[in-house]
């Protein structure tokens, strides 16, 4: 359901940088159809730096595809934690032949998994899963967004409690950059109808149970998931912990 706010008026906007437009910005969009909402914000932020972000999750194939649709040549910036499922690597080499004319670029940890064991241990996802993905993703997307304006993400609010009160755009202090989540009031259900009306590529692994997915060792498919339900359930099973740390908190 939509929330009843202001829609927007979609046109080129001023110049000012985009810290300073967050006032003016932060209510915006609600009842802007997602892909004028997206339109807008390409050319209002044309002479900015700005990046996509994925981690082939469904959300994520679905806002690529939207963003790709406005024929502009922008950076896909995506995280190897070097624990990635095949399925997931199939997808992100499937996604680079879609759309070529976008950049899709690994600014995951150089740190290799033998290494981060000789410093902190084996399997320190089980025994620190938060400082894995500190170190996994956490750090790297700090590098990644270094030099950054316009952060695009495909957050949703009905994902978590953590994310259900995100606006689709706000100020990112954690990272100092202009978040911009155009999915802000989509479900599941509408990001599946999406990817199967325009055909988009999907991580097969949502075939199989999987409603989220990330690493390999802190995945887990979830018993009666279907593909148009999104669910945290299968990740970090064993741990008090819904998030990895990329969107507030500390991986709570």
């Amino acid at each position: 359901m939509k929330d009843a706010s202001v829609s927007i008026e979609i046109g080129d906007g001023d110049r000012a940088s985009p810290r300073e437009t967050v006032p003016a910005l932060s209510g915006l969009g609600e009842l802007t159809p997602t892909q004028e909402l997206i339109s807008w914000a390409l050319r209002r932020f044309a002479n900015h730096e700005v990046v996509v972000t994925t981690s082939f999750g469904m959300e994520g194939c679905a806002l690529i595809d939207m963003v790709a649709r406005e024929q502009r040549p922008l950076t896909v910036v995506y995280l190897d934690t070097m624990f990635f499922f095949p399925e997931t690597y199939a997808l992100r080499d499937e996604m680079i032949r879609r759309y070529p004319h976008l950049r899709f670029e690994n600014r995951g940890t150089t740190l290799t998994p033998e290494e981060q064991e000789r410093r902190h241990g084996p399997q320190l996802w089980r025994t620190n899963p938060t400082l894995c993905c500190q170190i996994r993703k956490v750090d790297p997307m700090v590098t990644a967004l270094s030099g950054v304006d316009v952060w695009i993400t495909g957050l949703m609010r009905s994902q978590s409690a953590t994310r259900a009160n995100i606006n689709v755009m706000e100020w990112d202090w954690k990272y100092q950059v202009l978040k911009f989540n155009p999915l802000t009031h989509w479900s599941r259900e509408r990001v599946w109808t999406y990817i199967r009306e325009n055909r988009v590529p999907y991580n097969k692994l949502h075939e199989q149970g999987y409603p989220t997915i990330g690493c390999t060792h802190c995945t887990k498919p979830v018993e009666g998931s279907k593909l148009g339900e999104y669910t945290r359930a299968g990740r970090w099973v064993d741990f008090e912990k819904t998030e990895c740390g990329l969107h507030g908190g500390a991986g709570i």
